[in-house]
């Protein structure tokens, strides 16, 4: 299917995307913020997340069951999320179903009450959800490793925030920081499937087009211009030390571990080249990763490699699950995968097959309307244009042998690896 992108900036900041796909009944509407958690001060930490959660709580024309009965109504497929750089709101409907999809959430983003009650609700719903975070390893891995590599640096924060900073999350702050941030200078609405761009553009006009930027302010919120989100963020320096974290749970029957390293991010052009690595290392079950651990040695159910693309910075890392006395020997084929590209590069059959899975997930993501609106908001978000997928296909067939060898020689060096484990490892040497 080839896109058809139409887009309508406003001159407070808006932008309105939409990607109409002919022959489809469906909808997806996604309303996307340029503010995340990497955003926040540290007083207000989790507090993006926060608001994710308490604009489902009730408006003045809503309440919390209200919310609930209508997206239910309306096909119950209504996702929300909050990463370190966006905070995001999605619904997909029945074509005509659109406007009454875009009503509920442009109310639940204009006009949430944010009552000290309610309020004081989600935060034992936020702590619970920590909770249960700590309680999956492999999750809980995770915030270690970040909190780790990305010492001192809002990347390295967890997204919810933590249990002090929750509950400090009252009224007036929450609201002040909601209008101060959340506001249609720092807002995508894109929509893809069975939609009218015109229509989209009128809706959004009636909700957004003359909203202020400026909201009230209590002393602990952030001072940024409301303008431009990008411009708050703590830029990453070069991460010159990496971390080697073990935390010990003998309560656990596997070892969690992650090998990781810095990578290139998601405006450098050789992003391509990146995640074309990735895959031919762990991406699939024809990887490098999943072929020498888990089908010859069987040392692991899961394990891969992945590429974590930021503004200004990224992470390349494996993840693996295994018997703690195995640990050693999981991490040694690692180590020996990642070295092996570094010093050799990658093969010319690799690469092809590598091409072709990229291709194959790129086209059939085409049929589905949450991933094209989804793309869409995230091509403006992040590179301020729609790339469409002729580009994308041409520059990953552009990937040649030489661009995969300079990325592996770059990043997959020993000073640049960095560890993070948990389990009952006190007796596993895993110094390397």
């Amino acid at each position: 299917m080839k896109e058809n992108i139409s887009e309508t900036r406003f001159d407070n900041g808006l932008v309105v995307l939409t990607d109409k796909m002919p022959g489809v009944r469906s909808a997806t509407l996604g309303f996307f913020f340029r503010v995340g958690a990497r955003h926040e001060p540290a007083g207000l930490h989790g507090i993006s997340h926060f608001i994710e959660h308490c604009v489902f709580k009730g408006t003045a024309k809503r309440t919390a069951l209200d919310i609930a009965i209508e997206q239910d109504r309306l096909g119950g497929n209504f996702d929300a999320f909050t990463s370190h750089e966006e905070t995001g709101f999605a619904i997909k409907v029945i074509d005509d179903q659109l406007p009454k999809a875009f009503d509920l959430i442009a109310d639940m983003l204009t006009s949430a009450r944010f009552d000290e009650k309610d309020l004081k609700a989600e935060q034992k719903v936020i702590i619970e959800e920590m909770k249960m975070v700590e309680d999956s390893p492999e999750e809980y891995l995770g915030d270690l490793f970040n909190e780790a590599f990305f010492a001192d640096h809002p990347l390295g924060r967890n997204i919810a925030g933590t249990p002090e900073t929750v509950k400090s999350f009252k009224h007036d702050n929450t609201r002040s920081y909601y209008e101060q941030v959340f506001n249609a200078a720092n807002l995508v609405i894109s929509a893809a499937g069975n939609v009218e761009h015109d229509s989209l553009v009128e809706l959004a006009s009636g909700k957004f087009s003359t909203q202020s930027t400026q909201g009230t302010q209590s002393e602990d919120v952030l001072k940024i211009s409301a303008t431009s989100a990008f411009s708050a963020l703590n830029i990453l320096p070069p991460i010159t030390a990496t971390p080697f974290v073990v935390k010990q749970r003998k309560d656990l029957e596997q070892a969690h571990l992650i090998i990781a390293t810095p990578y290139p991010s998601a405006t450098d052009e050789r992003r391509y080249a990146a995640d074309v690595v990735s895959n031919i290392i762990g991406g699939g079950t024809s990887s490098r990763l999943w072929q020498k651990v888990r089908e010859e040695r069987g040392l692991a159910y899961s394990v891969g490699a992945s590429a974590s693309l930021y503004q200004d910075c990224g992470v390349f890392s494996v993840y693996a699950g295994t018997s703690p006395e195995q640990t050693g020997e999981v991490v040694g084929l690692v180590l020996d995968e990642i070295r092996d590209v570094a010093t050799n590069g990658v093969t010319a059959d690799e690469l092809e097959l590598a091409k072709q899975q990229a291709r194959a997930s790129l086209l059939l993501s085409l049929e589905d309307s949450a991933s094209r609106a989804a793309a869409l908001a995230q091509c403006e978000m992040v590179h301020g244009r729609q790339i469409s997928t002729e580009e994308t296909l041409e520059k990953l067939d552009a990937v040649s042998l030489e661009n995969c060898a300079n990325i592996a020689s770059e990043y997959f060096v020993n000073e640049r690896i960095a560890f993070a484990a948990i389990g009952d490892l006190e007796n596993e040497n895993l110094r390397f």
